[in-house]
């Protein structure tokens, strides 16, 4: 990934973007400093919260990385798959309705989604539902697009 920019983020920036990021996961950032970190070959940018990559920015969306959400723990907005399901999830792949044993009631289609493992609430990745929360568990189907998981160039990204 090729880094076009950086700059820092203005106080108004910072306070609509922890705003943003609390009401999709629950999570109060509270960082010292938040960098724009603006890439030239990817669909996304990344915010650095205190040097970390803590948030990725979609055109007009911000979410936690994985690496963020398992720094904070996010409490809204989160599917929880089994252990069969772990294997997949990491390598990248969409999360199906049998794996689900868990999904927050109150995601609705087009969120983007927190995917966590059940044993030890680790994320594995981050997705975009493609249902209603309350829809997500069952016997078939895929539920979830995968856009960011362990392992992938966003992950290994360091600056």
């Amino acid at each position: 990934m090729q880094i076009k920019s950086r700059h820092h983020l203005r106080a108004d920036e910072i306070e609509e973007l922890e705003a943003g990021i609390e009401a999709k996961t629950g999570v109060a950032l509270d960082g010292d400093t938040y960098e724009m970190v603006e890439l030239a070959d990817e669909p996304f940018d990344i915010v650095l919260v205190d040097g970390k990559t803590d948030i990725v920015q979609f055109e007009d969306e911000a979410f936690l990385t994985v690496q963020g959400a398992n720094r904070h723990g996010p409490t809204k907005g989160v599917v929880t798959v089994d252990a069969g399901a772990i294997s997949f999830v990491s390598d990248g792949a969409d999360v199906m309705r049998p794996g689900i044993v868990e999904a927050d009631d109150d995601v609705t289609e087009g969120d983007l989604v927190t995917i966590a493992e059940e044993t030890h609430g680790k994320v594995l990745a981050i997705g975009r539902a493609l249902v209603d929360g309350e829809e997500m568990t069952g016997d078939s189907g895929k539920v979830v697009e995968s856009i960011h998981h362990v392992g992938d160039d966003l992950f290994e990204f360091v600056v």
